[in-house]
């Protein structure tokens, strides 16, 4: 099996491998395939998941199939350094080597692991501790603050800001499904939670303390409408929205005498074409 670099070459060795029975796969061809694919992530020339012309999201289900076969095709390794910091991972997957990279991050000093195969856009900045899964995909210009995880094929955009303790989750199974996915010029307010395949599009705010999961009805107080996640479609919150914490009475006689209420997200307002920049934005959120 010839190790290729091309995506569609690798994709055909992905799938090839992906339906061989363990038995007949030769281990270290299958290395070599399985170090090409963790290359092209790191350097973003292979995403987990693409934006079509249609401003729709597409996962790659062969890039998700690769990594699990990494799972499959590496062995337990020592990367402890002496007793200070002492961990055992995957060979395959274990921490990236960013100083490696032509333009690579500010890391912070402080306990920040970036796995292999994540990739790191230029001028991003990590502060510690944080943690980039594999297959995560984070863009130039990029804040990823302190307790911040950006989880397995996540896909982060351009000027996005995770504000400390942003908790952005990541799928690898099943291989179909769509990672969280945050455009470009989004701000994440601190301690805000976007889960399961949600959709946060170019410009928004989400407020501190936000969390969004595929069974979260966001509500909109200007446009009048409430969003949801249905059939194959992912939680989606529109373009500048700016989301806060809300809540909304609970149902049934019960929950009306004690007063209960569930978490609601609420969108209170759009960002205008002159809204000032998302690096200044953090005071403002209330």
């Amino acid at each position: 099996m010839a190790v290729v670099s091309n995506p569609s070459e690798l994709q055909s060795q992905i799938e090839r491998l992906d339906a061989a029975p363990p038995e007949s796969v030769n281990r270290d061809e299958a290395r070599a395939v399985l170090s090409c694919l963790i290359e092209a992530l790191s350097t973003g020339d292979v995403r987990a998941a693409s934006k079509q012309p249609d401003g729709s999201w597409v996962a790659h289900a062969w890039v998700k199939r690769g990594l699990l076969l990494c799972f499959r095709f590496s062995h337990m390794m020592d990367f402890s350094i002496n007793r200070t910091f002492q961990f055992r991972d995957r060979d395959l997957l274990g921490p990236q080597d960013t100083s490696a990279r032509p333009f690579p991050p500010r890391v912070v000093p402080g306990g920040t692991i970036i796995r292999t195969a994540a990739y790191i856009g230029r001028r991003v900045v990590v502060a510690p501790p944080s943690f980039i899964n594999i297959g995560a995909y984070v863009d130039d210009d990029t804040m990823v603050d302190s307790h911040a995880l950006v989880g397995s094929c996540a896909q982060i955009g351009k000027r996005v800001h995770l504000s400390a303790g942003a908790q952005i989750g990541g799928v690898i199974e099943p291989a179909n499904a769509l990672p969280v996915i945050i455009e470009d010029d989004v701000f994440i307010g601190g301690l805000c939670g976007v889960f399961e395949g949600t959709l946060v599009r170019r410009g928004v705010v989400l407020g501190a303390g936000v969390i969004l999961t595929r069974g979260t009805p966001v509500y909109d107080l200007v446009r009048e409408t409430v969003y949801r996640a249905e059939g194959d479609q992912p939680l989606a919150i529109p373009e500048d929205a700016v989301v806060v914490p809300g809540a909304r009475p609970a149902s049934g006689e019960f929950a009306r005498r004690q007063g209960l209420m569930l978490q609601t997200p609420l969108i209170v307002k759009y960002r205008t074409p002159d809204a000032p920049p998302i690096s200044v934005l953090e005071p403002m959120i209330r």
